[in-house]
C-alpha cells in the first residue's frame, strides 16, 4: 500500500497526464515526418504514463471512499456524518 495522500495522488495523476500529452505530441511530430518507429516509441511511453495516471486517479478515489464512504451508512442509520 502506498503512503500518498489523496491530494498527492491527484497531483501524480495530473503529472502523468501531462507527460503522456507531451509524448503524444512528440509521436505526432515523428509520425508526420514519416518516422513511424520513433512515433510508436513515444506513443508507447505515452500509454505507460496514461496507465500511471489512471492508477493514481483510482488511488485518490479510494482515499475519498475511505474518508467519506461512511456517510451513506450513517445516513441510513439516521445519523449525521
Amino acid at each position: 500500500m502506498t503512503t500518498h495522500t489523496g491530494a498527492e495522488h491527484h497531483r501524480q495523476a495530473a503529472e502523468h497526464h501531462e507527460h503522456a500529452a507531451a509524448h503524444h505530441r512528440e509521436a505526432a511530430t515523428h509520425h508526420e515526418a514519416g518516422d513511424h518507429e520513433t512515433a510508436a516509441h513515444h506513443a508507447h511511453i505515452a500509454h505507460g504514463h496514461g496507465l500511471h495516471a489512471t492508477h493514481h486517479a483510482a488511488e485518490a478515489t479510494k482515499h475519498h471512499a475511505d474518508e467519506h464512504g461512511g456517510a451513506i451508512e450513517a445516513a441510513e442509520d439516521g445519523e449525521d456524518s
